[in-house]
Order: structure tokens, then C-alpha cells, then sequence
């Protein structure tokens, strides 16, 4: 018997094959069996056109992002240089000209 990755999203052991792709049950996440042969236990993050992102890329938000705790607002198209990627739920590190050091999902932005 084969044993099945976990789901990378949600960690739920119940994953199954369908094709050529690992399915979860619990969130429905689905994702290529190539990726898992491919993985190399280093972190990959992507924009939200799912392209890779590396320390020191320049990024644009693509959508008005409200700062927690003021009266902030992130605007659309703002450029953000020299990134820092770490692990966590906001997974970039920044510092956006006009409101100072901030933490951003990568899934708002994209690559310039």
C-alpha cells in the first residue's frame, strides 16, 4: 500500500488520487502529484497569478488592503520593493512608502 501526502493546506491525512492529482476531502483542495515529487522542503511562495516569489522582488497590490488598527488603506497598485518572505499567514515582510513597516498575504499581490 502507497501512502498518500497530507493535504498542504489543511493537513487532513484522508488525500486520494484522481488522475494525475491528490485531492483532500475535508477542504477540497486539490493539487499535481508532480508537485509533491518536486517538493524539496524549502518554501515556495507565489503571487496571485502564481508566480514565484523570491527575497528582494518588487510587488504591486492588487486590491485596497485596510491597515488593522488605523485609518490606513493600502491602495491598489501600490509598489512594494525589496521584500522579505517568511513563513506565517502574512508571508511578506515590507515597508510601504507613506505608512511604514506592514506584513502582507502574498495572494494580494503580484509580481512587477
Amino acid at each position: 500500500m502507497t501512502t498518500l501526502p497530507p493535504c498542504p493546506q489543511c493537513g487532513s491525512e484522508y488525500t486520494y488520487e484522481d488522475g494525475m492529482m491528490f485531492l483532500c476531502p475535508e477542504c477540497a483542495h486539490e493539487w499535481p502529484q508532480q508537485a509533491v515529487e518536486e517538493n524539496d522542503d524549502t518554501p515556495l511562495f507565489k503571487d496571485a497569478n502564481g508566480n514565484p516569489l523570491q527575497d528582494g522582488d518588487t510587488v504591486t497590490v492588487i486590491k485596497d488592503l485596510k491597515v488593522k488598527g488605523s485609518s490606513l488603506v493600502v491602495k491598489v497598485g501600490t509598489k512594494v520593493k525589496n521584500i522579505r518572505l517568511m513563513e506565517g499567514d502574512h508571508d511578506i515582510d515590507c515597508k510601504i512608502d507613506g505608512i511604514g513597516p506592514m506584513k502582507l498575504k502574498s495572494e494580494f499581490v503580484k509580481k512587477s
